[in-house]
């Protein structure tokens, strides 16, 4: 009986089901206490003119995301894990910490920015995770060491950024981390990279059962900075990894030429929702980074979408695209599936644009404005009052 039990417990699709319900049952049993404990401390965070919450929220979700995602990977004995899933963890370790002290006391951005380089700088040169081929896009192939380090560590910065950029409206982060972990799961178990696998059913199993709270009108929790770093750092790990698996096996019945075009089909959201917002940006000659509310998610929900629904129908979208692109794989090269991406790309930029003009005429829009116009007159009145001040004072002396 005990013999039966093991060699049950022994395959590899178990242990995925039960990491994955673990990391689940230990992120549903998690957050009510710190929920409670952010409550009693008031880590919570304060609504501004960004914000799509109007009341204090917890944002220490990432605490359970960390935790919950490496109790489910550490049940086993992961075969093959070698310096990349070391190293990954290491990575998670100092992203967890950056990500605590910054949603509780707020860190510049260079500071982050270093963190970020540092930690897939461990994986590029630790265990030589990079991308190094293009696939034939634009008749390139393998990429030259010394370019493909730069290019690896931009993907990384890009990718953990553009998660945090999403992170804006319930569950849309949560849902996206959730589906492609899954998906990318479902990859590395077929091709038996059982260890890359174990982490995927993980962190897919802590985002559920994150989600349940964040959805939740009474027990709401965000996931924080701390989440984001660590979803989307893991995410690049699983996007590089499969693309630099698929050349290794680009002989095998299970590979994917298309790898690269597929990588950027499951991140489409954050990838071109990011893109979109920068070129906005500089078009309008304003900082790229500088914050606002020109997301796909914040113009969803000023055309009145909720929260779930918005999340839901960009995720869906992803499925959508994602099984699109499989099938169509067999008869586009990589070159033509990038151009498609591409023109479907200046749809999105039309399509977000018309729905933003829509927007403008609405009460929504108007009393945003008038909110911003009345701060910007208190402002003035401020400025106006140190002036009467300071003139003051000179005719005092």
């Amino acid at each position: 009986m005990i013999l039966d039990l093991q060699a049950f417990l022994s395959k590899p699709i178990v242990q995925l089901v039960i990491s994955f319900a673990v990391a689940c049952v230990v992120a549903l049993e998690a957050i009510p206490v710190i929920i409670n404990i952010s409550r009693l401390k008031n880590l919570m965070d304060e609504p501004g003119e960004r914000s799509a919450h109007a009341s204090k929220t917890p944002t220490l979700g990432g605490v359970a995301i960390f935790a919950s995602t490496l109790i489910g990977y550490f049940l086993w004995e992961n075969p093959g894990e070698g310096p990349l899933m070391h190293l990954t963890v290491v990575g998670l370790v100092l992203l967890f910490f950056l990500g605590v002290k910054d949603d509780i006391l707020v860190l510049a951005p260079v500071k982050k920015m270093l963190v970020q380089v540092g930690c897939s700088g461990l994986l590029i040169l630790g265990a030589d995770l990079r991308l190094d081929n293009f696939f034939g896009i634009f008749g390139l192939h393998e990429i030259p060491y010394l370019i493909s380090v730069p290019l690896t560590v931009f993907v990384f910065i890009a990718l953990i950024n553009a998660m945090n950029l999403i992170d804006g409206i319930d569950g849309l982060a949560g849902g996206i981390g959730l589906l492609t972990s899954t998906a990318f799961g479902a990859w590395f178990y077929l091709n038996k990279q059982y260890a890359l696998a174990s982490m995927c059913a993980a962190l897919a199993g802590s985002l559920l059962g994150f989600l349940r709270f964040n959805f939740s009108r009474t027990s709401k929790i965000f996931m924080g900075d701390t989440g984001s770093l660590i979803v989307g750092f893991l995410l690049t790990v699983f996007a590089i990894k499969f693309i630099h698996l698929n050349v290794t096996y680009r002989y095998e019945a299970n590979a994917y030429f298309s790898a690269p075009i597929l990588a950027i089909v499951v991140l489409i959201v954050p990838i071109f929702d990011t893109l979109r917002v920068f070129l906005v940006r500089l078009m309008n000659k304003k900082d790229p980074f500088t914050a606002d509310k020109n997301h796909m998610h914040h113009i969803l929900i000023a055309q009145g979408y909720s929260h779930i629904q918005a999340s839901m129908l960009l995720c869906g979208a992803t499925a959508v695209l994602t099984m699109f692109f499989l099938v169509i794989r067999h008869w586009l090269t990589n070159t033509q599936a990038l151009m498609l991406l591409m023109v479907l790309f200046v749809g999105y930029m039309v399509l977000a644009h018309t729905m933003k003009e829509r927007v403008k005429n609405s009460d929504f829009f108007k009393l945003e404005h008038e909110e911003e116009a009345q701060k910007v007159l208190k402002q003035k009145a401020k400025a106006r009052l140190r002036k009467i001040k300071k003139l003051k004072r000179a005719l005092a002396d």
